[in-house]
């Protein structure tokens, strides 16, 4: 059982290293891909879920997301007892993933000045500071997310070594769901950075909070409830549309 919450860290861990990892390489200074822009971004982010999916898949469903493994509970087609386990596995492993990052770019975050830029690497924040606003623009981005998983998810799954699996994405999944993060971010994620996870958000907001960077400003901890309640919000929704029309 411990090793499907050692993977759900994992796969979150990829999936934070590669998404802060695209951001840092795009926006911090003097880096080779510095100014690369929003397109290199989301696939970036794509990429890190395909990885995260890839790896986690097998043994633990390849949540990587607390939205998701909710929206399984919410449905019925996930245990809630694991429910506690898989989150704090979660959110771990994205406080791990931007440490990793932390310390790949540390020179670079070092001659960046810009106080927002450096936060940007680590957590999601509105471009118009409108909570009502922000909040919707989360929710539908989860909503779009949970309620599509639901369409190719693998309720239960069998590999040879393990047995049955819990309830998640099989390896068939990664790539559609790595293209759906993809679509997200392209469509929906200029409003407020599409969280959409939020284990993405508040693990390497806490890693900024406690790694000393020469021009490090505040976390904004005051926004930092949107990226997660919002997605709870966008899941729960998502769920008990599914539900109605399954």
């Amino acid at each position: 059982m411990d090793t499907v919450y050692l993977y759900e860290f994992i796969g979150t861990a990829v999936l934070v290293l590669m998404g802060d990892g695209v951001v840092a390489n795009t926006v911090l200074k003097d880096t080779k891909s510095h100014g690369a822009g929003w397109v290199v971004i989301t696939f970036g982010w794509g990429i890190g879920v395909l990885l995260g999916v890839i790896i986690a898949a097998p043994v633990s469903g390849a949540h990587i997301n607390p939205a998701v493994t909710l929206g399984f509970a919410f449905t019925g087609m996930f245990s809630w007892s694991m429910v506690p386990g898989y989150i704090i596995a979660q959110l771990l492993g994205g406080f791990f993933g931007a440490s990793v990052v932390y310390l790949f770019f540390r020179q670079h975050f070092n001659i960046t000045e810009d106080k927002g830029t450096i936060l940007a690497v680590f957590c999601t924040g509105p471009q118009i500071r409108n909570y009502p606003s922000n909040v919707f623009s989360e929710v539908i981005g989860t909503f779009v997310l949970i309620f599509t998983i639901f369409h190719f998810v693998d309720p239960v799954f069998f590999t040879p070594a393990l047995g049955e699996v819990p309830v998640g994405l099989g390896s068939i999944g990664a790539l559609p769901v790595a293209l759906l993060v993809v679509g997200i971010g392209m469509s929906l994620g200029g409003t407020t950075g599409y969280a959409i996870n939020p284990a993405r958000d508040l693990g390497p907001r806490f890693a900024h909070f406690l790694y000393p960077m020469k021009y490090k400003g505040g976390s904004d901890w005051s926004y930092s409830w949107v990226p997660v309640l919002a997605p709870v919000l966008g899941a729960f929704i998502a769920a008990m549309a599914f539900l109605a029309i399954a």
